[in-house]
């Protein structure tokens, strides 16, 4: 099954992709946007163009794994998403793949603007994996 991931951001949206196999999450596209209701259109569009069979929008809990603010306004996109293009979606705990994503871009040595245009989408792969290999016996 195609799967897509979702890492929402204020300015930047960080979307991956696994192939058929749900072997291996790979980091799709940013989408670079403010306004919630393009950035619903292009995430529609994305669901579109990755042939996705499923989206897995990343849940940002708090630390204590309570929900906010935050975690509110993703499943409302998670749902209105769903609603749009007729693609089930669900939640995924996305607590610290922002900082992992960090870690790996330091390994790579990634810096500057190129680091801050793709944590995002490193965060989306980070998302898909955890969600893949919980799937797996």
């Amino acid at each position: 099954m195609i799967i897509m991931s979702i890492d929402l951001g204020k300015a930047r949206t960080g979307i991956a992709v696994c192939d058929k196999t749900e072997f291996l999450a790979s980091p799709y596209t940013v989408i670079f946007e403010k306004s919630p209701q393009r950035l619903m259109e292009k995430a529609v569009q994305a669901v579109k163009d990755t042939k996705a069979e499923l989206v897995v929008v990343g849940l940002p809990k708090n630390m204590d794994g309570s929900e906010g603010e935050s975690a509110q306004n993703a499943s409302s996109f998670a749902k209105e998403l769903e609603e749009l293009t007729g693609i089930k979606t669900v939640m995924q705990d996305e607590r610290g793949t922002t900082i992992t994503a960090h870690n790996f871009l330091n390994t790579t040595n990634t810096r500057g603007k190129k680091r801050k245009n793709v944590v995002d989408e490193v965060a989306a792969t980070i998302i898909l994996q955890d969600f893949l290999d919980s799937r797996k016996p």
